[in-house]
């Protein structure tokens, strides 16, 4: 069953509003527990909603088990090496800066179909679209300023887009022609991630975060069980009633919000270079992933509009 329009507009704003977020949780958590705790902890606790919506969709087949490598290279990289990278991009950057660089995740997605399965045109625009992608990143990194912007934790982010633009490539070509719901997909490679992460994170500690009680409710119900299992449920609303395509563009929201709630709750500084930056991010992003003929009739509106004043 399809849901309303308007229950899936709302999916849409509040899927946006909740990514945004996730950079201030992540930020939250850097003082007290490392970045594959905070990980751990974020698969772990969001993997409840996922299998509590798995479970009342009976999306669950022992027959899925066959494909259980393709489930591993996704838990690498939709779940472990994606989330991993973010949080420690998050550790390393303000989280305004973090959640901007996040706006990479289109143009990554674009140059993984283009690269692997080719079903991507590389065109003049698009190659622009990379081009002023490059440069958001450029400004957001400061290299004229040294020292002002921890380049380590801006390679982190890129790394975390990468893997998640080339799951997105890998999921379409192996994954989806499966016909497996993406709720029992989403739960298999969650439960590899969260055993992965059990077998090489290093628990010493990750208690610490409890003497914050605070910290703990946003790690743990806000990143963990909103930010990533609600988020899936949010996503799939999305797209259930809007379409892929329109669901995909939920990405650009989160470097606008979390830019703002840096700033507002974490007294971030917000550099006009900054905002100059996710301005460009999210232009590349549209330029790279809206189709040519989608993009001219949006000029041609926008023409026709200015004319009439």
């Amino acid at each position: 069953m399809t849901p309303a329009r308007s229950t899936a507009i709302a999916a849409y704003v509040v899927l946006g509003l909740v990514w945004g977020f996730n950079f201030v949780f992540m930020h939250m958590a850097s003082p007290f527990i490392s970045a594959e705790q905070t990980t751990l902890l974020r698969i772990v606790f969001g993997l409840v909603p996922v299998v509590i919506f798995a479970l009342a969709k009976r999306s669950f087949a022992w027959r899925h088990l066959r494909h259980i490598h393709h489930f591993l290279v996704m838990a690498v990289l939709a779940s472990g090496l994606y989330y991993y990278a973010y949080a420690a991009g998050t550790y390393r950057l303000d989280s305004g800066i973090a959640g901007a660089l996040s706006g990479s995740i289109p143009l990554f997605a674009f140059l993984a179909a283009v690269v692997a399965l080719r079903t991507e045109p590389f065109t003049a625009r698009k190659a622009a679209g990379l081009v002023i992608g490059a440069l958001g990143v450029f400004l957001l990194a400061r290299p004229w300023a040294a020292g002002a912007v921890d380049v380590t934790g801006v390679l982190f982010m890129l790394l975390g887009s990468a893997s998640l633009g080339a799951s997105f490539a890998y999921a379409r070509r192996f994954i989806s022609p499966l016909g497996i719901p993406a709720a029992a997909s989403a739960t298999y490679q969650m439960v590899l991630a969260s055993l992965g992460l059990l077998t090489f994170t290093d628990l010493h500690g990750i208690t610490a975060i409890t003497q914050d009680p605070p910290t703990m409710v946003a790690v743990v119900l806000g990143l963990g069980a909103v930010g990533t299992g609600v988020a899936f449920i949010l996503y799939y609303i999305t797209i259930a009633g809007l379409g892929a395509l329109t669901a995909s563009t939920a990405t650009y929201i989160p470097p606008v919000i979390a830019m703002v709630i840096g700033a507002i709750f974490l007294h971030e500084p917000v550099l006009p270079s900054a905002i100059l930056a996710v301005v460009l991010i999210l232009i590349a992003a549209v330029v790279t992933q809206t189709p040519a003929h989608l993009l001219a009739g949006v000029l041609a509106r926008g023409r026709k509009t200015s004319g009439r004043h």
